[in-house]
């Protein structure tokens, strides 16, 4: 199963025997079979069918509209079902410290080691000296088990995070190098890209989380905040290094991306890809949604990555319904 990605301005949306069809502006058309599609993205201005929305909403097929900078719109979804018990029993643990705790501490230990590892990885096609960032790292890593509240947690993620972009600025290609994250906007092509890879498997998330029956804005990490989907980013933390950094790390390392794909705005400093850069990003992204992992140890068999988000929301929606998260196991590569 796919995502289908519209990122062609002006494109229209349309279904015929059986497949689901792109009609370009410039009259070019692509097909795609109707059962191959999980979900559909829509960046910018293109249009759907009433008889592609029917289809779509009958088959809970999740429909996604970003604007081409990646800003969220809003989603097609079916109301046709909801599980207040469910809901009930997540408000509840919501409101409890101690479970939030540990959902915290399992959450952001195995964000820290996925980011390590990726960075050792790098480290060994690179003569640059990260040792002092990987040590760190290991600390604050290992600090994350002795505490006592989900403010200590993120703190600690915080620091390992700082130490984590600063020695990737050391080993990426000299010319995608950045001064640290930078968000809303992005001050550099790097974090263009990753912020770009966040929001695709952000709403891949999102999706996932709403046909749970979950309420994507009641978290158990981060604060919640009028109009923020809390559970959405607690969840995403998970992914980001394993689905989003190392793709992007890919692109650029393999030189599959120049530096001259992006623009750079004058008054706000933001850096923008362009829309070939978009192209490019949503390709490799989508390569690694399907390709196939086997870190779930609950798993005997390997599933991609695509899949996997949905066995751990899963998961989560069955620890939510037990009360707890002892049994919720986070992705850790290896």
């Amino acid at each position: 199963m796919a995502c289908l990605y519209i990122t062609e301005q002006g494109s229209k949306i349309t279904t015929s025997a059986g497949k689901i069809i792109i009609e370009c502006r410039d009259g070019t058309k692509k097909s795609f079979p109707k059962e191959t599609l999980e979900s559909i993205m829509i960046f910018g201005n293109s249009s759907m069918t009433v008889p592609v929305k029917k289809f779509c909403l009958e088959k809970g097929i999740k429909v996604t509209f970003l604007s081409t900078k990646g800003k969220y719109f809003g989603r097609l979804a079916s109301t046709s079902h909801f599980y207040a018990e469910r809901l009930k029993k997540q408000v509840y643990l919501s409101d409890s410290n101690s479970d939030c705790l540990e959902f915290a501490k399992k959450i952001q230990a195995a964000k820290i080691h996925n980011q390590r590892i990726i960075l050792k990885r790098y480290e060994k096609h690179s003569d640059k000296d990260i040792k002092e960032e990987l040590d760190r790292i290991s600390i604050y890593e290992n600090e994350i088990s002795q505490c006592k509240s989900v403010d200590e947690v993120l703190g600690y993620e915080g620091m390992a995070a700082r130490e984590y972009f600063k020695a990737l600025s050391k080993i990426i290609r000299e010319e995608f190098a950045f001064d640290g994250r930078s968000r809303q906007p992005p001050l550099d092509a790097f974090n263009s890209m990753i912020s770009f890879g966040y929001t695709i498997v952000f709403y891949e998330i999102f999706a996932e989380v709403e046909s749970r029956d979950l309420s994507p804005y009641i978290g158990f990490i981060h604060k919640i905040k009028r109009n923020h989907p809390t559970l959405v980013s607690d969840m995403l933390e998970e992914w980001r290094a394993l689905l989003v950094d190392s793709t992007i790390l890919s692109l650029i390392q393999g030189n599959e991306i120049s530096i001259y794909e992006f623009s750079h705005d004058e008054e706000t400093g933001a850096v923008y890809l362009s829309d070939n850069a978009i192209k490019i990003c949503v390709r490799k992204i989508e390569e690694k949604m399907r390709k196939e992992m086997n870190y779930l140890e609950y798993l005997d068999s390997p599933v991609s990555f695509r899949r996997a988000i949905w066995w751990q929301i899963k998961s989560l929606a069955g620890c939510i319904d037990n009360g707890s998260f002892e049994k919720y196991y986070p992705l850790k590569i290896k």
